[in-house]
């Protein structure tokens, strides 16, 4: 976080950097496009109704919850304005 001789405002411009990041990322992994018949990974049928729900779904939901679980690697903090991000 910022502090010492940091100027106005640079802690807000941390959290609001840290934000975009998140909402970049979360883009990023939503489906588009045609949805598929059956899943990617295991080949059950997927329902007609999630097909509907999700626009370019490609995997079933028990799929897509291990996949989502595998991929919360996120900190939980802005590493770009800490000390030891800029000392590397």
């Amino acid at each position: 976080m910022a502090g010492g001789w940091a100027r106005d405002g640079a802690v807000q411009e941390q959290i609001d950097a840290s934000v975009e990041d998140a909402v970049r990322e979360a883009r990023s992994r939503i489906a588009s496009g045609k949805s598929r018949g059956s899943c990617e990974e295991c080949g059950v049928s997927i329902p007609k109704a999630r097909q509907e729900a999700v626009p370019g779904v490609s995997k079933c939901i028990d799929c897509q919850q291990a996949a989502d679980s595998s991929n919360r690697s996120a900190s939980g903090y802005n590493r770009r304005g800490s000390k030891d991000s800029q000392l590397r």
